[in-house]
């Protein structure tokens, strides 16, 4: 409807400069005429008095010529902030401070201050994991798998939210929701950390008890049939527990809320089922007796047990290093 009036998306989330320094409306109106001139930006405006001004600050509005969270909007929020803005500061004189507010740029701001630091996080979390795993399995290859096979699953899962609800696929026939064009910003960073956490759950569950049957046979086909049959149960129906469950948040009212349980729904079934019971045993399989190495010198580090690669069909052969 506002397109049809020719009305800007943008008046949903309106961007707002905080002028401190001066309430002067011969000054408030230059830098809202600085502002309208910004590309991306269609109208702007400094009210005078009332609520708009109070002590020596102002507030002046702007619109974005298109939805203020779209990627088009994104260049126009950083515009304003790098370019516009501290130039019509240098303009307008000493004493004046201009910053830009509203939801789209705090929420461009949050972006950045989140996902700026977001590799950090994942090399890190990457890291830990592997020295955890390396020392729990004895092994220095299935650490390296799991952590890849994690990634895919997390893959998977962002890729049914962008899916169904950025692009919308099913969303409005389900949940009555339209294309979003966009994934809320917290969502990610949220389904990694609870997706990462559940997958790795499931990945100890199953390779420990490998592990296991594998000391007592030596066998490395066995140990795997071993190993799925006495965790593939507990791991299918925890997965289904946690799949209902999330499922079940999804139909809460909040698009944020509906997005956090698909995600999580899509993702834990999805490595329950894909991941866990097809990629890890037919891996293990490929990788034969590489699974169980862990040469002498990085056990050492981690004060754990070496685990020699074995000779094709043999026994292990003994380390020198």
């Amino acid at each position: 409807m506002l397109a049809d009036a020719g009305i800007t998306d943008g008046v949903f989330k309106p961007f707002t400069v905080l002028v401190e320094g001066t309430t002067d409306q011969a000054k408030l109106d230059e830098i809202a005429g600085a502002v309208v001139a910004a590309d991306g930006v269609v109208a702007a405006v400094a009210p005078p008095g009332g609520a708009w001004q109070k002590g020596d600050k102002a507030l002046i509005e702007a619109l974005s010529g298109t939805d203020a969270s779209s990627k088009e909007s994104r260049k126009v929020i950083s515009n304003l902030q790098d370019n516009v803005l501290p130039a019509t500061e240098a303009a307008v004189g000493p004493g004046v401070v201009l910053t830009l507010g509203g939801a789209a740029p705090e929420e461009r701001d949050f972006v950045h201050a989140v996902y700026g630091k977001f590799p950090y996080v994942l090399l890190f979390v990457i890291i830990l994991t592997l020295i955890l795993l390396t020392r729990a399995f004895r092994s220095f290859v299935l650490p390296v798998k799991a952590v890849i096979l994690n990634l895919i699953s997390l893959a998977c899962a962002y890729g049914v939210v962008v899916f169904i609800f950025q692009q919308g696929n099913g969303s409005e026939a389900i949940w009555g929701v339209q294309a979003t064009g966009v994934v809320i910003s917290w969502i990610p960073i949220m389904i990694f950390a609870f997706l990462y956490g559940i997958s790795m759950d499931y990945e100890v569950f199953m390779i420990t008890r490998i592990r296991e049957a594998y000391d007592e046979t030596k066998d490395t086909a066995e140990s795997i049939s071993t190993g799925l049959a006495r965790t593939g149960k507990l791991v299918t129906r925890g997965a289904g527990v946690l799949m209902f469950a999330f499922f079940a948040l999804s139909t809460g009212p909040g698009l944020d809320i509906k997005q956090f349980g698909i995600g999580l729904a899509a993702g834990v079934i999805i490595d329950a089922t894909l991941i866990r019971l097809l990629l890890v045993p037919s891996s293990m399989q490929l990788l034969g007796r590489w699974n169980w190495w862990l040469p002498k010198w990085m056990a050492k580090v981690l004060r754990t047990t070496p685990s020699p690669l074995e000779p094709r069909g043999g026994k292990p052969v003994p380390s020198k290093t």
